[in-house]
């Protein structure tokens, strides 16, 4: 087998991506199969590259994701320290630290006590988003506005503090209007971008065609990349998604720097679809 396109036993939502590269896939003269990461007889062993795609049940094993990622060893894109690094959203205030213009983030930590309402007052927030540090498909992700804040909203966070991180973030109005902004990376070269309406725990991802990508829009995304590849020692990324909105001043910030399984939204850029697959048959050849 030349390709394995990694996913996993049960999929939490239908992957679109998926179909159109096993087809372009074969186009390009390669072997391929879907295969769970979470099936231990799935033959991963006989796969010269394994792509991680739609893994997306990995947060809530996150150990056990990244021990099988790990002993993929260099057969796996994207590489396992940059996997273990971005499925933790800790990397945004690494990237912040670099100098990477990001959705202001308090990092509050697994066990401990918390006041919701006094975070909120203290960052100067009257309207938060409020999620898990390891997380997939808007998982246990809310909306709060202080004012709102009540007895059940701090249980809420209680219970999900005592087995995990979680972040909190103001909520950036730009995603109403000009949107969230999913830039596409593949091999090091922007090839697209889609609007993303806001989705939040419960909500299907809503996305538009293919929109411009900005050249601020590029720029932070390309900056943003470089500063986690410096951060993890990678000299290439098969694939990438920068996610970003605007703040009060009209200025792009990250909102995710996605490098573990993300969406690519090749069907609303068909081209795209063939870069992918030529990109994955370099990386399996080489």
């Amino acid at each position: 087998m030349d390709v394995a396109l990694a996913t996993c036993r049960v999929l939490p939502e239908p992957d679109p991506d998926e179909s159109l590269l096993v087809a372009a896939l074969a186009q390009q003269g390669l072997s391929v199969a879907c295969l769970p990461w979470d099936d231990p007889c799935a033959p991963f062993w006989s796969a010269s590259l394994t792509v991680l795609r739609s893994t997306w049940n990995y947060h809530h094993h996150r150990e056990a994701f990244l021990r099988w990622v790990d002993g993929l060893g260099g057969r796996v894109a994207n590489p396992p320290g940059v996997v273990r690094w971005n499925s933790h959203k800790s990397y945004l205030l690494e990237l912040a630290q670099a100098g990477v213009r990001t959705v202001p983030t308090a990092l509050l930590a697994r066990g401990a006590t918390v006041s919701l309402d006094r975070v909120l007052a203290s960052r100067g927030w009257v309207d938060a988003v409020v999620k898990p540090a390891v997380s997939a498909a808007s998982f246990e992700t809310k909306r709060v506005t202080r004012e709102q804040v009540d007895a059940e909203h701090q249980a809420w966070l209680d219970r999900l503090l005592a087995d995990r991180d979680m972040l909190v973030q103001p909520y950036v109005a730009s995603v109403e209007d000009w949107g969230e902004r999913a830039v596409v990376i593949i091999d090091g070269h922007v090839s697209h971008a889609v609007r993303k309406t806001p989705r939040f725990a419960g909500q299907q991802e809503c996305v538009s065609a293919a929109v411009k990508v900005e050249p601020d829009e590029q720029c932070l995304a390309e900056l943003a990349l470089a500063a986690g590849m410096r951060r993890t020692g990678a000299e290439r990324l098969l694939y990438a998604r920068v996610d970003t909105a605007r703040d009060a001043d009209g200025a792009p910030m990250v909102m995710e720097l996605e490098l573990v399984e993300p969406s690519l939204f090749l069907a609303q850029n068909p081209a795209s679809i063939a870069l992918f697959a030529a990109a994955i048959a370099r990386w399996a050849k080489g």
